[in-house]
C-alpha cells in the first residue's frame, strides 16, 4: 500500500478518538508527528499512542506529509488550513470548516487556485447506519421526499467539556457546533440545500461551568445558544432543525425524514451506527438490518482516510471542501435569516456525496 503521510496539529479533546481510529482501522494513513501550541500535550498524546511529537513548522517542512489533519478549536481553523495550504499540503479540518462563510470560502478558494484538496468533518455520515437510510431513501421505499426534522437540544457543554468556554465564543455555540452533523447527513440523504429561514436567540449571557477543573467558573455567551429554522431542499423537501443550549430534556429524536409513502427514524448524526427505522405508509415502525460496513465503532477520521485513498486514485472524496463550504453556508444562514426578518437563498451549489455501499477501497474493506 503506497501510505499517505498524516500530519496533526491540534491535540485536544477530539484527538484521542482520531488517533484511535487512524492507529487501528485506516492503514493508509502514516502518522508521521502531532504538534500542538501546548507541546506538553503533544507530547503526551505522542505518548499515549506510540507517536512522535513535533513542531507545527517541522510538520508544515516535511516533505513526506501530504495532508496536515487540523484538529485545533473552530476560530483557529482557517488560519491553520491556510498555513498547511501555503507548506503545499491537503488539509482536513474538524468541524466548523470555519467560524463564519466568508472565511470559509477564502480557504476554499485558495485551495482550487493551488490545486489542493481541503476536507472537513463531520464523516459520520460515512456511517453504514447513515448510508442504510441513505439507499433506502435512494431506492424509494418513502416515496418522494417531504420533508423531516433535525434535533439536538442539552442543557449545555459546561457540565462536561474540561475547558468549555470556546463553545460560547464566536464560532462555537450549538448550531456550529452540531449543526454540522445533522446538515451533513441531510445532503447526503436528500442533497444541497436551496432556502433557509430561522430565528437565534440567546437567552442568557453567561454561563457557570460545573464540570471540572473550572468548576464554578462563569464564562461570557457571545453566541446564540437556541436556533430553530426550516431548510428547504431543493429536491423540494422542507426540514425542521432545532439547535439548542438551553433546553433540559426532549423526547425528539434526532433525525427523522418524511415521504410520501413512508418515514425513516435515521441514527443520531454524531455516530455511525445505530437503529435505522421504516415505517411504511399504513403500517408500524420496523427496525433495518444494517449491512454496510462501518456501523459498529467510531470510525472518526475515516473522512482523512478517504481524503487519502482518493489522493492515491484521483477521485473525489466524499467529506470535501465544497460540502464543508455548503453547511457553513447553511449554518450561517439561520441567524441572517433572524437578524433580517427573511429567507435567505444559499449561493453554493453541491453534489451529494457518493455513497458507501462496500468499502473505501473498491469492494474491498479498508482494513
Amino acid at each position: 500500500m503506497n501510505r499517505v503521510g498524516i500530519g496533526i496539529i491540534g491535540c485536544g479533546n477530539i484527538s484521542g478518538a482520531y488517533l484511535k481510529a487512524m492507529t487501528t482501522e485506516f492503514p493508509i494513513l502514516d502518522i508521521r508527528g502531532l504538534a500542538d501550541l501546548n507541546s506538553e500535550l503533544a507530547q503526551s498524546r505522542a505518548a499515549e499512542f506510540g507517536l512522535v511529537a513535533r513542531s507545527i513548522d517541522e510538520l508544515l517542512s516535511d516533505p513526506q506529509i501530504e495532508i496536515i489533519l487540523n484538529l485545533t478549536v473552530p476560530k483557529a481553523h482557517v488560519a491553520v488550513a491556510m498555513q498547511a495550504l501555503e507548506a503545499g499540503k491537503h488539509t482536513y479540518s474538524e468541524k466548523p470548516l470555519g467560524i463564519n462563510f466568508a472565511e470559509g470560502k477564502k480557504l476554499a478558494d485558495s485551495a482550487r487556485s493551488k490545486g489542493l484538496r481541503i476536507g472537513a468533518a463531520p464523516d459520520t455520515f460515512f456511517g453504514g447506519g447513515h448510508q442504510t437510510a441513505r439507499s433506502l431513501i435512494d431506492q424509494g421505499v418513502i416515496g418522494l421526499p417531504v420533508g423531516g426534522t433535525a434535533t439536538f437540544m442539552c442543557p449545555g457543554h459546561e457540565r462536561w467539556h474540561p475547558n468549555p468556554a470556546f463553545y460560547y465564543e464566536v464560532g462555537g455555540g450549538p448550531m456550529l457546533d452540531m449543526g454540522p452533523y445533522y446538515i451533513t447527513d441531510l445532503v447526503n440523504l436528500l442533497g444541497p440545500v436551496a432556502k433557509v429561514a430561522g430565528f437565534a436567540i440567546t437567552p442568557r449571557s453567561e454561563r457557570v461551568i460545573t464540570s471540572e477543573p473550572r468548576n464554578g467558573e462563569r464564562i461570557p455567551v457571545d453566541v446564540p445558544t437556541h436556533v430553530a429554522g426550516v431548510m428547504a431542499f431543493e429536491n423540494g423537501a422542507v426540514v425542521q432543525i432545532g439547535m439548542s443550549f438551553d433546553v433540559a430534556g426532549h423526547k425528539h429524536v434526532p433525525l427523522e425524514v418524511y415521504g410520501t409513502e413512508g418515514t425513516l427514524i435515521v441514527p443520531d448524526p454524531n455516530r455511525f451506527g445505530g437503529p435505522v427505522e421504516y415505517l411504511k405508509k399504513g403500517g408500524q415502525f420496523e427496525e433495518q438490518p444494517l449491512t454496510l460496513p462501518y456501523a459498529d465503532g467510531n470510525f472518526r477520521s475515516i473522512g482523512v482516510a478517504d481524503m487519502a485513498h482518493a489522493i492515491r486514485s484521483d477521485r473525489p472524496h466524499r467529506a470535501n471542501g465544497d460540502l464543508a463550504l455548503h453547511v457553513l453556508e447553511v449554518m450561517e444562514a439561520f441567524q441572517t435569516a433572524s437578524e433580517h426578518g427573511r429567507t435567505i437563498e444559499i449561493t453554493t451549489k453541491v453534489q451529494r456525496p457518493a455513497p458507501l455501499s462496500d468499502s473505501l477501497v473498491d469492494g474491498r474493506l479498508a482494513k
